[in-house]
């Protein structure tokens, strides 16, 4: 494997690192390790291109988006097969959620591509005066790309995630800088490899990984970069937004998430359970949507909970190639020890763990029992820091008020969720909660709707149509009527 700069593939000046599979901890590959000097040379080469990919009418960036979607849905059987060795997602999630998904948003922003940049204003009566004669001035304001993009994704979806970057900021004429996750990056070269063979021009869209910081932060402080597009940590995201503050570059930001789900006495406790369990199912609760911290009122709180555990006691733990796996493994080793070191915490903090808290019995993979902690209280570290697995905790409320404020005593607020019978309270409640997104009754997302965080959960928002916005900056444009 090489890097991708300037529609080249060149050797890494670092060497290579492995690339291991979480479920079998077999090398599923090498990954290039680019030097500082190489990130820089691959922005560069994404300024040099930028002129004229800007300039490149919307119907054939569109066309090129288009082409990309048709070679990786030709692929998509392999595309997924990587993808779930490099991340160990199941077979189902590699498949659908993530190589589909990643399918999905080319096609999307290719028709991005073609939608109105300009909108007009209402013309404004000027009187005469040191500006000039009386006049009546017309004004549009026009979105305009905003240049070199580093594109920093993380290693929950190896596909998805990237062309949620990578599509909506060449539909806008943007040229890419992409630094993956180091833990699962293969699959990006692989989209790569898509882009080349659909014709994109050479610098349009360059790749360079590494194992450690150091890839990333050059990808962040090249003097060519104009905009960081980071999905990770708020930890890290922190560090970004410095070095930007201090070059005034632009941010779109999605950081953690710990997702308050409150669960209302007049709740539908079954659809509950499902959308709660997907924090134990989906990827292994290695996703910042997931509902982790759930509120329940004192009505349902015990049935709630003995749902919770039942749901989870019946998931199958297992190798992620076997289709009747739920549960596969979390990312590394390292992780594992994370994940299980914050179930003790809270068995410490005087929780109670209803289900989990024992390692599976696998001689090989990064594999996490999913696990319930009950009895929790708004001040215990597993309740308030992202854990990032298959772990939620249960805080018991008295009244809608008290719901609320729970909810928002968080530093977090990327997406909350309300389940209950009464509609109008849920709305209500949906309006009070600090949080870029609510789901009513639901954990389903409308991916045109906007997504992004409030708190320490992001910087602006993306997804639809506000993608294109994300990666664009406002132009006025004024003429005399």
């Amino acid at each position: 494997m090489r890097l991708f700069i300037g529609g080249e593939w060149v050797e890494p000046e670092g060497g290579h690192y492995e690339v291991v599979n979480p479920a079998t901890e077999e090398v599923v590959g090498l990954a290039p390790e680019a030097s500082r000097g190489q990130v820089h040379e691959a922005a560069a080469a994404a300024k040099d291109a930028f002129g004229s990919w800007s300039r490149t009418p919307p119907e054939e960036r569109a066309a090129v988006l288009d082409r990309a979607a048709d070679v990786m849905a030709r692929d998509a059987e392999e595309h997924a097969r990587l993808a779930r060795a490099e991340s160990g997602a199941t077979a189902g999630t590699a498949r659908a959620m993530q190589v589909a998904v990643g399918i999905a948003r080319f096609r999307r922003y290719a028709k991005g591509a073609l939608e109105p940049v300009e909108q007009p204003l209402p013309p404004q009566i000027s009187g005469a005066g040191p500006m000039g004669p009386a006049s009546v001035l017309g004004a549009v304001a026009v979105r305009r790309p905003v240049g070199v993009v580093a594109c920093i994704t993380s290693y929950n979806n190896p596909w998805a995630n990237p062309a949620g970057k990578i599509a909506p900021a060449l539909a806008m004429g943007n040229t890419v800088v992409v630094k993956p996750a180091p833990q699962d990056p293969l699959s990006v070269y692989a989209m790569a490899r898509a882009l080349e063979e659909a014709g994109v021009p050479p610098g349009v869209v360059n790749v360079v990984t590494g194992s450690g910081p150091a890839v990333g932060e050059a990808a962040v402080d090249s003097p060519d970069v104009d905009m960081v597009s980071f999905t990770g940590s708020t930890a890290v995201g922190r560090r970004i937004g410095e070095v930007c503050g201090r070059e005034l570059k632009r941010q779109l930001m999605e950081l953690g998430g710990k997702g308050a789900a409150l669960v209302f006495d007049d709740a539908d406790l079954g659809a509950a359970v499902r959308g709660i369990g997907s924090t134990f199912s989906f990827y292994s609760g290695q996703i910042c949507t997931a509902p982790t911290r759930v509120l329940a009122q004192r009505g349902v709180y015990e049935r709630l909970v003995e749902g919770l555990a039942g749901y989870a006691g019946r998931l199958t733990v297992g190798d992620p190639a076997d289709p009747g796996t739920v549960v596969g493994p979390v990312i590394s080793a390292a992780h594992r020890d994370r994940v299980e070191g914050y179930v003790e915490l809270g068995r410490k903090e005087g929780a109670r763990v209803v289900v989990g808290g024992a390692r599976p019995a696998y001689d090989r993979g990064f594999y996490v029992a999913p696990a319930l902690l009950a009895d929790c209280t708004n001040d215990m570290r597993v309740v308030r820091e992202e854990i990032f697995g298959p772990v939620v905790v249960v805080v018991p409320f008295d009244d809608e008020e008290e719901g609320v404020a729970l909810a928002n005593d968080s530093d977090y607020g990327l997406i909350d969720y309300v389940w209950s019978g009464d509609v109008a309270r849920a709305f209500r409640v949906a309006a009070r909660l600090r949080a870029g997104g609510v789901g009513v009754n639901t954990i389903g997302r409308n991916m045109e709707a906007p997504f992004g965080g409030f708190n320490k959960s992001g910087v602006g928002r993306d997804c639809g149509s506000y993608a294109l916005h994300a990666y664009s900056e406002l132009q006025a444009v004024v003429w005399p009527g």
